[in-house]
């Protein structure tokens, strides 16, 4: 078939799809997309988010004291990696076994910095190590350098996984 009448044809199947109903433009609204996230979280979960900064505003919030880079104490409000995790699907608790323990969590931010950790890590039944996704600090919003999101990790003795610029969670199988 040449190329005029394959894009002919593909117009006329496009036009039956969205006329018979196949094919739907205007019954719900469009979830929010990659660049209208403020946090895509994806990779093995069985509901992929898309997550604005309201959306994480709306969800329970958590706040964590640590150390910055600075060396300062400071109060960092959020919310809890483990909770936008369970949103998503992922094994947790009793059902974090078997397979499931190859599973690990990469935060990813927009300058392409990433950091691992393993799910078994992130569980309050194993290490229960507190992870958040801060957007505020000391009461203010994260500066333009650091946000609007950033993971925070007290837990840790260096900020080596604290990811600035926060803006991609993915779960993948480390055993594949």
């Amino acid at each position: 078939m040449d190329k005029s009448r394959r894009s002919w044809f593909i117009g006329i199947i496009a036009l039956a799809a969205t006329a018979t109903g196949i094919v739907s433009l205007a019954q719900t609204p469009a979830p929010a997309t990659d660049a209208t996230a403020a946090l895509v979280v994806k990779g093995a979960v069985k509901q992929e988010l898309h997550l604005t900064l309201a959306d994480l505003k709306a969800m329970p919030r958590m706040k964590v004291t640590a150390k910055g880079h600075d060396g300062t104490t400071h109060e960092y409000d959020g919310v809890a990696l483990s909770s936008l995790l369970a949103k998503a699907g992922v094994p947790q608790a009793g059902d974090l076994r078997g397979k499931s323990m190859a599973l690990c969590v990469v935060a990813e931010g927009s300058d392409a910095y990433r950091a691992v950790f393993s799910l078994a890590e992130l569980d309050a039944d194993f290490a229960a190590e507190s992870v958040l996704v801060a957007d505020t600090v000391d009461g203010k919003d994260l500066g333009a350098d650091q946000g609007p999101l950033r993971l925070v990790v007290p837990g840790d003795k260096r900020q080596g996984r604290w990811v600035r610029l926060l803006k991609a969670i993915s779960v993948v199988n480390a055993g594949q």
